[in-house]
């Protein structure tokens, strides 16, 4: 009797020494998970803190009192080149724009440029540039598009042209470059061939599987809207190909907000607070917002502006804006907040900051 009890006893010890055995790696992986849990959690509520803040700080006016807009407009091999130099520039900065884009995007309409246009983003990216002491020199593509052929080599003579006829200012300073969407396509095949100190590429994965880059190639950042999921897995692909390399890159993930009654009126010129609101108001009633103020899609796919047409609505009457280009303004804004594929300024401080990063390497 008492050896059979023994021997049961051994084994219920055995048994709950083996249950605090496995209950113990379980407990432990839990924390673990649990704490990957949170710094994920906190570190997406970070990156929207961030984001709500440039948003809330960074206004269509908020450079009135640092910077104006006051371009230069030439015609050189049969397209626009616009530049902007400040006092005391201490790097230069070359932009390229989108498919449909132009050079006149990106600084307000004035005596010195009267067919400029100055969509919200691209204006304030010069604005965050000018602050910044950078000069602006951006081209106008050809075509639509840019083209990778050609193309490259004849922007490439042009921005060599222009820092040395202001060589007095711009002569031996970094150059850096910007391109969106075709844009950025193009400056990555202009990069292999122009000495840039660094690049972005915006909601752009460049045209990497097609180059053979080398180790030298400039520090490159990708400026990118995940929601964009194919996008989104090639740029993670070649962060990885171009580390292996030994290139510097890195990347700024742009994601959807909720836009506000005032937004329309904080980010574009000539949109007062009453026709924001308004539109607002109106937006949410057609269901082109949602209850939380995220867009459902973006101002290419909502037919926001037949619904405007179709809609008397006191002071506007049938979308009648102060100006009709304010159409492309809104749209642009509305795009920017679904975060799918847009030009963006809200990330200009990562922006130059990697750029300043880079500047004595």
């Amino acid at each position: 009797m008492l050896p059979a009890m023994f021997g049961r006893g051994k084994r219920l010890l055995k048994q709950s020494r083996s249950a605090r055995n496995i209950r113990f790696p379980a407990l432990f992986t839990l924390l673990i998970l649990i704490m990957v849990a949170l710094v994920l959690l906190f570190g997406k509520n970070d990156d929207r803190s961030r984001l709500m803040s440039d948003l809330e700080n960074q206004k269509w006016n908020s450079f009135d009192s640092l910077v104006q807009l006051n371009p230069t407009v030439e015609l050189r091999n049969g397209t626009d080149l616009i530049w902007q130099i400040p006092d005391l520039p201490k790097a230069v900065l070359f932009l390229a724009h989108g498919c449909n884009g132009r050079a006149l995007n990106f600084w307000d309409k004035s005596r010195n440029c009267p067919n400029c246009v100055g969509l919200p983003e691209e204006r304030l990216i010069v604005l965050n540039a000018l602050a910044r002491n950078f000069a602006v020199i951006v081209v106008s593509s050809k075509g639509v598009c840019w083209s990778i052929g050609e193309e490259r080599w004849i922007v490439k003579d042009t921005i060599q042209w222009w820092i040395a006829k202001h060589k007095k200012k711009l002569e031996n300073l970094p150059v850096f470059a910007l391109g969106a969407s075709s844009g950025g396509y193009f400056v990555s095949v202009l990069a292999a061939e122009f000495r840039f100190t660094s690049i972005a590429l915006m909601i752009a994965e460049g045209v990497y599987s097609n180059l053979d880059i080398k180790n030298d190639y400039p520090s490159t950042l990708f400026v990118h809207m995940p929601k964009d999921e194919n996008r989104n897995r090639k740029i993670q692909r070649y962060i990885v190909a171009m580390r292996e390399k030994g290139i510097d890159v890195a990347e700024v993930k742009c994601m959807e907000f909720p836009i506000s009654p005032q937004f329309f009126s904080n980010r574009i010129p000539g949109v007062d607070i009453n026709l924001s609101m308004t539109l607002f108001d109106f937006f949410k009633e057609k269901g082109f917002v949602d209850k939380n103020g995220y867009m459902r899609d973006d101002g290419r796919a909502i037919p926001w502006k037949t619904a405007l047409e179709e809609r008397n609505i006191p002071n506007i009457g049938n979308i009648l804006l102060p100006d009709k280009s304010l159409v492309n303004h809104i749209q642009e804004e509305m795009n920017l907040a679904f975060a799918y594929h847009e030009m963006t300024s809200l990330q200009s401080r990562q922006i130059f900051d990697w750029f300043e990063s880079h500047m004595n390497l």
